[in-house]
């Protein structure tokens, strides 16, 4: 029997330089891109840690004419996407790289898009609605989480609680450079939950309902391959630079994969957290993940299945039905996010009892995520699915 293939387009960032000491690469691919000055956008936690010196010594010592936007925040609102943008016009830049977490790799794309095409941002909200064209693009995360050097999506804070994308093949960058020396003074905590949620892209791409394709599946299977074995030792040891290397790679291809084949439902719940509470990102997605899994298992046990010796490694039991496997596979997730020492409760995170009808209302809102998820999620799911994780 011939097994069926479904159609799909993948799209993804035209060339990835995976190796520590790799921005050492960064003069030559400017020239490559025809770029003669450039804005470096990134957030005051780089400068702290000692990261933009770094960079600025390889742009200074390869002759690069750049100039600096360091006013990044995490979940970025209009006003500093727009403050950089302005910069980037006032200087009459002619390319742009984006360095640091996600809040500064997605601002870079949506610079790099605007000062070049001219379109508001306002007009390009939503899918598909940017006409570019855009500046060259180069992308260094500094965490391995999001992912965002791999995804045509930017993500920004629109009011009090509220968020819009943009997403485009065209913010996929010219250039990801993953150098996992970047990394090595993450902080544990930041470790482990950027870690989870480059997993969690993963694991929704793996079992989206819509757009799930063979591509994207083994993406997802050896994104996880290399962050399940590489999460625990790169938390706890952060001088291991290979574990980091491993983990920026995983984080990368998570994102190649969920770049096609959309997340669901733990991000649909993961958004709220951060909204009113102002949780990042990544450990949103850690404290809704088990439960998000449990109540998919009646959906998508089978896929689950095929996930658990990949994630669980040696301690994977084979059992005599996928739904065992999926089971035990959720209670592993549970044991590996303990393991890291990461909050396991929504109370943990000065959430009230009485908040979480209003996240379960909030959570009906993310309607692009919930049509994913490989089963249906109503308001009343979502609240049991809260008052699980409470």
């Amino acid at each position: 029997m011939t097994a069926s293939v479904n159609d799909f387009v993948f799209n993804t960032t035209k060339s990835v330089i995976n190796a520590p000491g790799s921005i050492g690469e960064i003069g030559k691919c400017a020239r490559q891109l025809g770029i003669h000055k450039l804005l470096l956008i990134s957030d005051p936690g780089i400068i702290a840690a000692g990261l933009l010196r770094q960079l600025e010594q390889q742009l200074n010592a390869q002759g690069l004419n750049y100039c600096c936007f360091t006013e990044i925040v995490a979940d970025p609102p209009e006003q500093v996407v727009m403050a950089a943008l302005a910069q980037a016009k006032a200087e009459g830049v002619d390319g742009i790289i984006g360095f640091g977490g996600g809040s500064s790799l997605d601002t870079a794309k949506l610079v790099a898009l605007l000062a070049k095409s001219g379109e508001s941002l306002a007009d390009v909200y939503g899918v598909d609605r940017a006409a570019g064209p855009r500046l060259p693009l180069m992308l260094i995360p500094t965490t391995a989480g999001t992912g965002s050097e791999a995804t045509a999506v930017a993500i920004v804070t629109t009011g009090e609680t509220t968020k819009m994308g943009v997403v485009s093949p065209l913010l996929l960058p010219d250039v990801a450079i993953l150098d996992a020396e970047l990394t090595l003074g993450l902080p544990a905590h930041i470790t482990a939950a950027t870690g989870i949620d480059a997993m969690v892209h993963a694991i929704e791409a793996y079992t989206s309902k819509h757009k799930k394709n063979l591509y994207s599946d083994l993406l997802a299977k050896q994104a996880l391959q290399l962050m399940a074995s590489n999460i625990v030792q790169a938390s706890n040891n952060g001088t291991d630079l290979a574990a980091r290397q491993a983990m920026l790679l995983g984080a990368f291809l998570a994102g190649q994969a969920f770049a096609n084949a959309p997340v669901a439902a733990v991000h649909a719940l993961a958004y709220p957290l951060g909204g009113h509470f102002h949780i990042p990102h990544g450990l949103s997605n850690s404290l809704v993940l088990p439960h998000v899994m449990r109540f998919n298992l009646s959906a998508c046990h089978a896929h689950y299945a095929e996930l658990a010796p990949i994630i669980m490694g040696a301690e994977f039991i084979p059992h005599s039905s996928s739904e065992a496997v999926a089971s035990e596979l959720v209670k592993y997730i549970e044991r590996l996010i303990g393991r890291l020492k990461l909050p396991t409760h929504l109370r943990d995170m000065n959430i009230a009892e009485q908040d979480l009808p209003m996240l379960a209302a909030d959570a009906m809102l993310q309607e692009r995520l919930l049509i994913n998820n490989p089963r249906e999620v109503n308001e009343a799911d979502a609240l049991d699915i809260y008052r699980a994780a409470f």
